[in-house]
């Protein structure tokens, strides 16, 4: 009887003495995970705010076939909420408590663990705007361990945060992916015979490769805008280039880039901006939403619908395309708005 009660004495010392430990142990973690991705702050932090496109890159959505998702009345921005069950891994919830457009996000994460019952822990994200449209991402987790989760996790191989990690590279990973994917997304719509206004505008004239159309823009429309600020022109409109002269053969164009102006302007013989009139003209209009890259085939639908409808190109007015959308203002190629205007006789 006496080794009995040693051995259950002894039984009494280990459990009391694991108890302490299990107590005295710091329950605190935090873990977090950083990438850099090439896309604007802006069109992560709405990928991130928006909980209906977690489906697309969210590690544990993705690696789980039984999971199934409730959201909840609002899915973006503050007090967004959705929550998931699934037979293969733990049934949770996630809230976003504070959305700071387009910097950082707040949310709570709860999950039930077995024996555990309901654990919380606070979830961020920061966005940093880096050179080259590029984003620093930063995905973390914090949170404070009760006794019932310390001695959940000391029967695991692993501590919370080696377990987290492999899954929240994962994630940014996937994110990566879905980002560049979404900034490819383009359409091409026919808008048909239109009549454009015209008018004056100011310009600058160059010829080069076909591929060097976009470089070469770029760097003349800077000296043009700062010509129009400079002597007080009222701009009417976005700018455009128009094509005197384009020979795919070659792989050549002669273009103008301009700003239309309220009022024909006169520049001294030596200055590289010019001042010129369109004419007020009927033409077919085709819009492109998405990356400049897209042009082509947007021209192409632009040519085809003349044809099919019996239509004749004006050979003898250039054609154009405006610029709706300011990429310095929107990052995001996949926003942007293209018009292109082929006259017609």
């Amino acid at each position: 009887m006496k080794i009995i009660k040693y051995l259950f004495f002894l039984l009494l010392l280990i459990i009391i003495g694991g108890a302490v430990y299990v107590t005295i142990t710091d329950g605190k973690f935090q873990l977090e995970e950083s990438r850099v991705i090439d896309a604007p702050d802006e069109l992560l932090f709405n990928t991130i705010n928006e909980f209906k496109t977690w489906e697309k890159w969210n590690p544990w959505m993705s690696n789980s076939k039984d999971i199934i998702l409730a959201y909840g009345n609002q899915t973006s921005g503050n007090g967004a909420s959705y929550s998931w069950k699934s037979e293969t891994q733990e049934d949770g919830s996630m809230t976003t408590i504070k959305s700071a457009p387009f910097s950082s996000i707040e949310q709570k994460l709860s999950i039930i663990l077995p024996v555990v019952d309901e654990i919380t822990n606070d979830v961020y994200w920061k966005f940093e705007k880096l050179e080259d449209k590029k984003t620093k991402v930063t995905w973390g987790i914090k949170g404070e361990q009760g006794f019932m989760e310390k001695l959940f996790w000391m029967t695991k191989d692993s501590t919370v945060s080696e377990s987290l990690r492999p899954m929240y590279r994962e994630g940014l990973e996937k994110l990566d992916a879905f980002a560049s994917q979404k900034m490819k997304e383009y359409s091409v719509n026919v808008d048909g015979v239109t009549e454009h206004r015209g008018g004056f505008y100011m310009y600058s004239a160059t010829a080069s490769s076909i591929a060097d159309i976009s470089q070469k823009r770029a760097q003349m429309l800077p000296a043009i805008v700062a010509y129009v600020k400079q002597n007080n022109l009222p701009q009417t409109g976005m700018p455009f280039t128009l094509y005197n002269e384009f020979n795919e053969e070659q792989g050549t164009a002669i273009y103008s880039t301009g700003i239309p102006v309220r009022e024909e302007v006169i520049t001294p013989a030596d200055s590289n901006i010019s001042s010129a009139f369109l004419p007020k003209q009927k033409a077919v209009k085709t819009t492109l939403k998405g990356d400049y890259t897209n042009l082509k085939e947007a021209w192409e639908a632009g040519y085809k619908y003349i044809a099919d409808n019996g239509l004749e190109p004006n050979d003898s007015s250039p054609a154009f395309e405006v610029y709706r959308t300011d990429p310095s203002i929107q990052p995001n190629p996949a926003e942007w708005i293209t018009e292109i205007y082929i006259p017609i006789k």
